[in-house]
C-alpha cells in the first residue's frame, strides 16, 4: 500500500480539515462536477463556431481527446498503485455522501488494502485541458492555469486524494496535454488545418475596406 508522507499527510489535514468554512463548502465541491466543465466547453464550442465556423469543432475535439487518454492512463496507474483514499484512511476526514458532508470518526482504523487514490484522474484531467487549450488560444495563458488548481484544491477538501495525489495528476496532465500538443503540431499541416484556432478565416467578419 502506498503510505502517506508526513509532510502529504499534515497538508491533507490542513486543508481537509483545518481550512474549512460553510462557503467553501459550497464552492469547492463544484470544482470536482464533470458535468458543469462539459457544459462549458459546449457553449464555448457554439460562440467560437459563430465567430470563426464550424472548423472550430476539431480543436475542441482534440481537447476532449486528451482530456479521455489521461483518464484512461491515470485509472491503469491507479490500478497499478492501489493507493486508498483519505476518506477511507484518514481518522477525521470529511467528505460528502449523498451530497451531505461526513466525517470519518477519531478514532478510525483503514481497514482497506487497496484503492484507486493515486494518481487524482480530476487533477491530471483539468491540467491537461488548461495546457492543451493555452497552447491552442495563447490569450487563455493569463487565467486558464487557476482552473488545474481550483479542481485540484476540491479533491483533497473533499477527502478524494492526498495533495501528492493531485501533484502527480497535474505532472501526468500536463506531460500529456504537451503531448498532444506536439502531435496536433505536426498533424494539422497534414490534414490541411490551421494549427492554431485563431488562424481559421472568421466567416461573419466584414473583410477590410479596399478588398
Amino acid at each position: 500500500m502506498f503510505p502517506a508522507l508526513p509532510q502529504d499527510l499534515s497538508l491533507q489535514l490542513l486543508l481537509n480539515q483545518q481550512w474549512r468554512n460553510a462557503a467553501l463548502d459550497l464552492l469547492l465541491p463544484l470544482f470536482s462536477l464533470r458535468a458543469p466543465l462539459f457544459v462549458l466547453l459546449a457553449g464555448l464550442l457554439v460562440w467560437r463556431s459563430a465567430l470563426r465556423g464550424k472548423g472550430q469543432a476539431a480543436y475542441f475535439l482534440l481537447l476532449v481527446l486528451a482530456m479521455g487518454a489521461t483518464d484512461l492512463t491515470c485509472n491503469a496507474v491507479k490500478h497499478a498503485v492501489g493507493r486508498v483514499r483519505p476518506q477511507h484512511a484518514v481518522a477525521g476526514c470529511y467528505y460528502q455522501e449523498s451530497g451531505q458532508w461526513v466525517r470519518t470518526p477519531v478514532d478510525y482504523v483503514a481497514d482497506r488494502a487497496r484503492g484507486s487514490s493515486f494518481p487524482s484522474a480530476h487533477a491530471a484531467n483539468s491540467m491537461a485541458l488548461a495546457v492543451l487549450a493555452m497552447c491552442l488560444w495563447p490569450r487563455l495563458r493569463r487565467g486558464l492555469w487557476a482552473l488545474p488548481l481550483l479542481v485540484g484544491w476540491s479533491r483533497v477538501y473533499l477527502g478524494k486524494h492526498y495533495p501528492l495525489d493531485i501533484l502527480g495528476g497535474w505532472l501526468l496532465g500536463a506531460l500529456l496535454g504537451w503531448c498532444f500538443w506536439l502531435a496536433w503540431k505536426r498533424l494539422a499541416p497534414r490534414l490541411k488545418m490551421a494549427v492554431l484556432p485563431d488562424e481559421l478565416y472568421r466567416p461573419y467578419l466584414s473583410p477590410p475596406c479596399g478588398r
